[in-house]
């Protein structure tokens, strides 16, 4: 599914009314009669509601006029709420206010109420919340900063009234580019929304406030929608299952790709084992994996079908700068590289983590203190010689981007577009919707997973995946999607049978489950 921006929209707006000359009046008549289907099919039977429609002065209100009117003309009891004077109202959303206030001689059960300020609206309050059934038109994607005033009052009473609410486009006081709350936000059971989905609506928060989610096609042309180039992406499951085309009969270990595994440290043994095998159960043919001399005889009953090979360590037991020439060597016969799970932050093992990603050649997926030893000084990224992929949850991002965790959760999809960009690397942020955004600025939000995956080892299992698909040949982009795709969806299917509780070691266990219920 394409997602937009609202600066995209309101591109895709002013062409097809200024270039392709179709009257901003009938996308708003469309936009409208589509939110109405919705809300008819949403609230059946709609005649037993009595609806408020509380509008706004701009568009959005225009669109809430439109859906007022037609429910007048079904029989629904109406009333009118505009939060402005209506002297204030202009353009497209006048022409349907006058239209909708015509209609009132002809409904006496309905009625229109100016409210232009605070004082206004607590005269009015009880009245508002006379009604079972809101439709909230106050804002729509435009909005860029906090809701105040009484608009903020108006929002939080809607909230405890206890009566459903129906938003018009987007929950009013969600940024429709970042999903973040500015303030206060309409908490609506369902969202009509037009011509296409807003990041806003599935980025947390903003997806919880959104409720069920429908698309209205308003009559934007084809090749005007496809000259904005939308880049940013929900994929789904027929997506991935594009990336996972059926093997050759006669395929066998050697043909489905071999991957190293660089990590592991004293009390770390388990990450690095988690990794390993995530990505033999992702369908690599072969995994190897490297860890501290001292730690091949430990791990090896944890990983039965990955090799393993010991590197050199320092002292403390990390693995030493002295590691990569052994590692360069076993990187020949190899399609892929993962590093980082539980490598810990020696400063010899910082030295061999930057000269792994300025001498590997072949594609190289970096987690957890793999990351921390590029954090003050990521620039080494940029001297790569294939592609990288990143998988920072927000505390290692943000020591990457030498921001704070608060400044990256409030922005996670600016942050992480435009690291990806400067660094010339895939990025994948991990979180609530994880993202993998890409250096020519296309993003992916993951549509998978839930709370019970927040638990130790879930991020090296994330690894291992992502570096199993790029053994097997998928370039870096699809990798990086198609794993963590399949890795929320293996949490999916896990949380079925209980919502908490699972571990990471269940998850490596799901991935066949996972890859069956996609190719099936």
């Amino acid at each position: 599914m394409i997602l937009v921006t609202a600066e995209q929209m309101q591109r895709m707006d002013a062409k097809t009314i200024n270039d392709f000359g179709i009257p901003g009046l009938v996308l708003m008549e469309n936009a409208g009669r589509g939110a109405l289907d919705m809300l008819v099919d949403s609230f059946d039977p709609i005649e037993d509601h009595r609806v408020a429609i509380v509008a706004g002065r701009g568009n959005n209100g225009g669109d809430g006029f439109v859906i007022g009117r037609y429910l007048m003309e079904m029989g629904v009891s109406v009333s009118f709420f505009l939060l402005s004077a209506r002297d204030r109202v202009t353009g497209d959303a006048l022409v349907n206010m006058k239209l909708a206030e015509t209609l009132l001689a002809e409904h006496p059960d309905s009625e229109f109420i100016e409210i232009p300020d605070a004082k206004a609206f607590e005269r009015c309050r009880e009245k508002l919340l006379d009604h079972d059934l809101f439709v909230d038109a106050i804002f729509g994607t435009g909005l860029n900063s906090d809701v105040r005033g009484f608009f903020r009052d108006v929002i939080m009473a809607l909230n405890l009234s206890g009566a459903p609410v129906f938003s018009v486009d987007i929950p009013s006081g969600i940024n429709s580019d970042t999903g973040q709350v500015c303030g206060t936000a309409v908490e609506a059971d369902a969202t009509a929304t037009f011509a296409f989905a807003k990041a806003g609506h599935v980025l947390y928060p903003g997806n919880f406030h959104t409720g069920d989610l429908e698309i209205i096609d308003i009559g934007i042309p084809g090749h005007i929608a496809k000259a904005e180039k939308p880049d940013l992406i929900l994929p789904e499951a027929e997506d991935i299952a594009w990336f996972l085309p059926p093997r050759p009969f006669n395929s066998h270990k050697g043909t489905n790709g071999h991957l190293l595994v660089v990590a592991g440290s004293p009390g770390k043994s388990g990450a690095a084992a988690l990794c390993a095998n995530s990505a033999a159960r992702s369908g690599a043919g072969l995994v190897t994996l490297g860890v501290p001399e001292e730690m091949t005889r430990m791990i090896e009953p944890m990983v039965i079908e990955p090799m393993t090979v010991g590197l050199d360590q320092t002292g403390s037991g990390g693995l030493s700068s002295r590691a990569a020439d052994r590692i360069f060597d076993q990187l020949k016969d190899k399609q892929a590289m993962a590093l980082g799970p539980g490598l810990g932050t020696d400063p010899g093992t910082r030295d061999l983590v930057r000269n792994l990603v300025s001498g590997t050649g072949v594609p190289l997926v970096i987690d957890a203190d793999g990351l921390n030893c590029l954090a003050g000084d990521p620039d080494i990224l940029t001297s790569a010689k294939a592609p990288v992929i990143l998988t920072p949850h927000p505390g290692e991002m943000a020591r990457l981007a030498g921001i704070t965790s608060a400044e990256v959760q409030a922005d996670r999809l600016g942050v992480a577009r435009a690291f990806s960009k400067k660094y010339n690397v895939i990025l994948v942020l991990k979180g609530a919707q994880t993202l993998v955004c890409c250096p020519d600025n296309t993003c992916f939000i993951c549509p998978t997973g839930n709370p019970g995956m927040a638990s130790g080892g879930m991020g090296d299992v994330l690894t291992g995946m992502i570096a199993g698909f790029l053994a097997q040949g998928l370039p870096a982009e699809a990798a990086a999607v198609t794993g963590t795709f399949v890795h929320g969806l293996c949490g999916d299917i896990l949380a079925e049978e209980t919502p908490v509780g699972f571990l990471a070691s269940d998850m490596v266990a799901a991935i066949p489950m996972a890859l069956e219920e996609l190719v099936s």
